[in-house]
């Protein structure tokens, strides 16, 4: 057995921004941009460590909706257009800029990237990047899990457990119908726990969870093992706490890695910094300005004018920086080994979108941080948690406390004076749509008025997501989040109000199906607080 363990987890998740009413829309490329940056260079990642057979063991968290949205026929082809587009773009700036060397250099290394992207997507996995991450699920290196169904932030749902079961079940049903087989773990939104929340996770077949580090540390009974094994919450389900030091090294915005003013700069993009004109036909319907992803600058430091990237210097830093992450993680392993009956497990779970869109470097990083993992020879081995729990050592049983991994570690960035006002409305919406399935108990519905029903759970789901409230607390896009909130909410009204007076339009619900085509096996009468819901 090895001295210690290391579990990565990328929890890589995007709210749900399909928008077929409009040729193209700003927040869909937040996924156009994630796709380009991460999740396809994140394949290349593990193409490449099985071509070379590393051994290597990491888990990978989908959440539903952007498990919905790679699946989707219309953003297939509008992400397909925008590659292509980019690709048009780094063509004319190896022209524009034949006469700045360096400059140059540069925009052929965004032609080949972009070259090679659309490689993996297009004839490497024929637009399919879900069967990308199968095949190496299936290889046994990649544990795939997921979350809840709109990433809706469970403690501030739990006003109604109903409301809870069917962000619970909804997003494994999702996983499953998309992945094949059932997670056995599962990412609770922002990290955010609250007690007995392992009792739902519990009946819907989940065996565990992660909590942030304070979560652990403030259980029901002190952990013996601090942060570094996993509590038994009492049902067999597992929490898992993060590791602060691996997390500080990699997202401290003082400590952090990607801060190294060697990295890529990504405040710096020619969609902001070059001529209109000339830009126009790359931005968003011509007149808003929008990244680019093509960006010439490094880091460099606070109060100076930013110098030119230089790649191979950074890609240098970056295998720099994986040595000495896996250093100190086989430190902080022989430390903790000589006061454990057990090796330790350090688990350090990130956002995937980190790697490779802000930090630009990311996956080459992760890439060394496996490879050093795998080498077998320093005392350390990479896991997922189903491979720690495998082993069967004795848990300690305690209840984590409540907790997230959002500012101040607790609820407050959800709930607070930018976004409070939505909870009535959601709690109202959720009680309606409850009362509605109660009513039909056993009762007939024609295909017309089940459809409309389970359109008004997708509107309810939808208007839950997590997203929303943290989008209006940092003040970044906030009047989008607005509208996304108050439009399923309308949506949802109009519904309920149809089908209690029997009027239903189809061309109307055919249009609001049309928009939000998310879950298609979604079932209104779980919603019915008088069933005992279980995921089969």
């Amino acid at each position: 057995m090895e001295k210690g363990f290391l579990g990565i987890i990328l929890h890589a998740h995007l709210p749900y921004v399909r928008h077929p009413e409009y040729d193209s829309f700003f927040e869909e490329n937040w996924l156009f941009e994630a796709m380009t940056e991460c999740y396809l260079p994140l394949i290349g990642v593990l193409d490449r460590l099985q071509e070379d057979s590393v051994n290597y063991r990491m888990t990978l968290s989908l959440s539903p909706p952007l498990i919905s949205m790679l699946r989707d026929e219309l953003l297939k082809t509008r992400y397909l257009k925008h590659l292509n587009r980019l690709l048009e773009l780094a063509e004319k700036e190896v022209f524009r800029t034949r006469k700045l060397p360096e400059y140059q250099k540069l925009a052929r290394l965004y032609r080949r990237f972009f070259l090679k992207m659309l490689d993996i997507y297009q004839k490497q996995y024929h637009c399919d990047l879900l069967s990308a991450f199968k095949k190496h699920h299936a290889a046994g290196h990649l544990e795939l899990i997921t979350s809840a169904a709109t990433h809706g932030f469970l403690p501030l749902l739990n006003v109604s457990e109903t409301a809870v079961r069917n962000q619970i079940k909804t997003g494994i049903e999702t996983f499953r119908l998309n992945l094949g087989h059932d997670p056995s773990g599962f990412w609770l939104p922002e990290c955010a726990y609250y007690p007995g929340l392992e009792t739902l996770l519990g009946e819907a077949g989940i065996n565990y969870f992660f909590v942030d580090t304070h979560g652990i540390l403030n259980a029901s009974e002190t952990p013996h093992y601090g942060i570094y094994a996993p509590l038994d919450c009492g049902n067999g389900v597992a929490a898992f706490g993060r590791d602060p030091d691996s997390s500080r090294q990699v997202w401290s915005a003082q400590e952090g890695y990607p801060g190294d003013f060697d990295y890529r700069e990504y405040y710096s993009d020619i969609g902001f910094d070059l001529d209109f004109d000339y830009i126009a036909p790359y931005i968003l319907d011509g007149k808003t300005r929008i990244n680019t992803g093509i960006k010439y600058h490094r880091v460099t430091g606070a109060n100076r004018p930013k110098e030119i990237y230089q790649p191979e210097k950074a890609l240098a830093k970056a295998q720099q920086h994986a040595r000495d992450f896996i250093t100190k993680r086989q430190q902080q392993i022989d430390m903790l080994s000589a006061g454990m009956d057990r090796p330790p497990i350090i688990v350090a779970p990130y956002d995937a979108e980190l790697f490779g869109h802000w930090w630009f470097e990311g996956p080459h990083w992760l890439e060394h941080v496996l490879r050093l993992a795998g080498e077998n020879t320093n005392g350390i081995q990479s896991v997922t948690c189903s491979d720690y729990l495998s082993l069967q050592l004795p848990s300690q049983l305690a209840t984590p406390s409540a907790s997230s991994w959002g500012d101040q570690g607790y609820y407050s960035y959800w709930i607070n004076e930018e976004n409070d006002w939505i909870y009535p409305f959601l709690h109202k919406a959720e009680e309606e749509l409850e009362k509605l399935a109660l009513d039909l108990q056993g009762l007939a519905v024609n295909p017309l008025q089940e459809r409309a029903l389970n359109q008004a759970a997708r509107s309810v789901l939808l208007a839950q997501a997590s997203d929303w409230p943290f989008i209006l607390k940092s003040g970044t896009n906030s009047e989008y989040a607005r509208k996304r909130i108050t439009d399923h909410l309308a949506r949802f009204n109009y519904l309920h109000e149809c089908i209690r007076k029997n009027k239903i339009s189809e061309r109307y619900l055919i249009a609001l199906e049309t928009m939000d085509n998310i879950f298609p096996t979604i079932n209104f009468r779980d919603y019915n607080p008088a069933k005992l819901l279980t995921v089969t």
